[in-house]
């Protein structure tokens, strides 16, 4: 058992102090290193900035490393701001929610259309505006799975720890960081590894930003395996590879193995489960717990955010009498009324903002057209969901109810969920044209890369977040089979499959712009639908058929979510919340 050291003795380093500080200088080193030529100006790219060259290899992998993970910052923040609005406030909420559900399914290359502009206008002259655009592109991959994880988390915490925190007279952001953040955890520690690997899939588009005129490729893996398969070149797509899969296991034994040893304490274990035998463990946790000097140095940093998270910011002595004076009940509806009233009037006037930009130079028959081929991706989208929910929940529910294989599978799944498409375009291309294959059908394979994954992190956080005592139960009621999927699987994991589902299809949607064209040397599949449609025209830089098509993909993917999934998981928080 590791003790806290003695007063005395805290401030003396050992061993696991000496290593703790090589490892801090060498974090701190492979920053500034990366970092250090954020600041040049922006004529340092024309050159041809990436070879395929394996010696560059280390340092195009630091590049892209430091992206993802001033992305995974940024998408953990906005995850907590979204997740504390929505609770607060249902009226935000009703418009976050949808507004989120739209952005998940929006290409990167929608995004990168209308960004890459403003972030050099930002930083004129300077690689740092291309930067922050490719850093937000990646966002844009990482945080809205993030922020749904969380809030339906956070909506399906027990009634008991509902109620012991109203018994404890508990300040509406001390639950939050006292009981919904806790609670969350263990899900949203599963979902940030699955963003983290939705990050690599899309890392070549967002470091080879090449839209309209504008053709920037900054140093980083994406852009050596955009150059990789341009040129037909497999021996440097096996570089490209082995580098994403040293780096994988350095970032998950560094970063995600820790979270997910820490984040385990605060799973609903109950009495009876063997979840505590099989605790997963951290060697690199374990080595801060025995440390001395590091110990004492961020002790004072913990009780700070401890103190922060026992604030009463927005409760105190007055709380009570503060509720007696309700405003009456035809002012609070007159003021919904309003507030409805404004956010139809702001999505009425971004409506014809969109319309007058688009009517500009396109008919009413090439809306038709990008009709016509969004059903075609909404097929594709739908098969993937299915097929990807019928293989991988028995997956998902085998690792999640097993901590201890969990942590062993943990490196594999993410390198899986990593592997961007365009590893398999010589694959797939080649396959396609010996067996005279309809890409309009195999080409939807390599649409699950960036799809399926969704629900298996989903489907293990839920499996591992079922509390010990009822496996017990089930146990000792010898649930065997179908009846102990129907009774105790199911019902624990559905809250976080629907979430896995609608992320799933959203990322169908985000990767039907990759996977609707595969091209491979001179060789290009091109699959009818909406993705490469979107595709084409970034490439030819067609901004109004740009916006048509995104339209188009946020209106299937708002018609989908308010008839099929918005009414799935609202039935389902009502019937299996614990």
């Amino acid at each position: 058992m590791i003790t806290q050291p003695s007063l005395g003795r805290r401030w003396f380093p050992n061993i696991w102090d000496i290593v703790a500080f090589g490892l801090l200088v060498a974090i701190m080193v492979s920053i500034a290193m990366g970092a250090r030529d954020v600041a040049a100006p922006l004529e340092a790219l024309r050159s041809p900035p990436v070879t395929t060259d394996p010696a560059h290899l280390p340092y195009y992998a630091l590049r892209t490393t430091l992206r993802m993970l001033a992305a995974m910052a940024a998408s953990l923040a906005f995850t907590m701001a979204f997740g504390a609005l929505c609770i607060r406030s249902r009226k935000l909420s009703m418009v976050l929610e949808p507004a989120v559900d739209i952005l998940q399914s929006v290409p990167v290359l929608g995004f990168l259309t209308f960004t890459i502009t403003f972030f050099l206008g930002l930083f004129p002259g300077k690689i740092i505006g291309a930067e922050f655009a490719a850093i937000f592109a990646i966002f844009t991959s990482q945080a809205w799975n993030m922020a749904l994880s969380f809030l339906q988390s956070a909506r399906n915490t027990p009634r008991d720890l509902e109620e012991a925190a109203a018994s404890l007279q508990l300040s509406a952001w001390q639950k939050f960081w006292r009981l919904t953040v806790p609670f969350s955890m263990p899900g949203l520690v599963w979902n940030m590894m699955m963003s983290m690997s939705g990050g690599w899939f899309f890392i070549v588009a967002s470091e080879a930003l090449t839209v309209g005129d504008q053709n920037i490729i900054l140093p980083g893996v994406g852009s050596y395996l955009a150059r990789a398969v341009s040129e037909g070149n497999l021996q440097a797509v096996g570089y490209a590879t082995l580098t994403m899969t040293v780096v994988i296991l350095i970032y998950d034994q560094v970063l995600f193995r820790p979270l997910t040893a820490w984040a385990d304490k605060f799973r609903m274990t109950g009495d009876g489960g063997d979840a505590e035998a099989e605790a997963p463990d951290a060697w690199l946790l374990d080595a801060f717990r025995r440390t001395r000097v590091l110990r004492a140095a961020v002790a004072p940093v913990g009780a700070l955010l401890r103190q922060l998270g026992q604030l009463r910011l927005d409760g105190g002595p007055g709380r009570r009498r503060r509720r007696m004076f309700r405003l009456p009940p035809l002012l609070v509806r007159a003021l919904d009324l309003l507030w409805l009233a404004v956010v139809v009037v702001g999505s009425l006037w971004a409506a014809w903002l969109i319309i007058s930009f688009i009517r500009a130079t396109l008919t009413p028959a090439d809306f038709i057209e990008a009709v016509r081929l969004g059903f075609f991706t909404f097929l594709r989208v739908m098969v993937v969901v299915v097929l990807s929910s019928l293989f991988w929940t028995p997956v998902g529910v085998w690792i999640g109810m097993r901590p201890g294989v969990a942590v062993r599978a943990q490196p594999i799944v993410q390198f899986a969920a990593a592997f961007p498409a365009n590893l398999l375009f010589p694959v797939v291309v080649a396959g396609i044209i010996v067996f005279h294959g309809n890409p309009n059908i195999w080409l939807t394979a390599l649409m699950a890369l960036g799809a399926q994954w969704y629900i298996l992190f989903n489907v293990i956080a839920g499996a591992s977040a079922i509390p010990g005592d009822l496996r017990e139960a089930g146990r000792s009621l010898s649930l065997k089979g179908a009846l102990r999927w129907r009774t105790l699987i199911l019902p624990g994991i559905l809250p976080y499959y629907v979430t896995g589902a609608l992320t799933a299809a959203g990322g169908a949607w985000n990767a039907s712009i990759v996977a609707e064209i595969a091209q491979w040397g001179d060789t290009k599949l091109v699959a009818a639908g909406l993705g490469s449609y979107i595709a084409q025209a970034s490439e030819a830089g067609d901004l109004p058929r740009v916006v048509l098509g995104v339209t188009v993909m946020s209106l299937f993917v708002l018609a989908l979510n308010r008839v099929l999934w918005l009414p799935l998981r609202r039935w389902i928080e009502r019937r299996f919340r614990l």
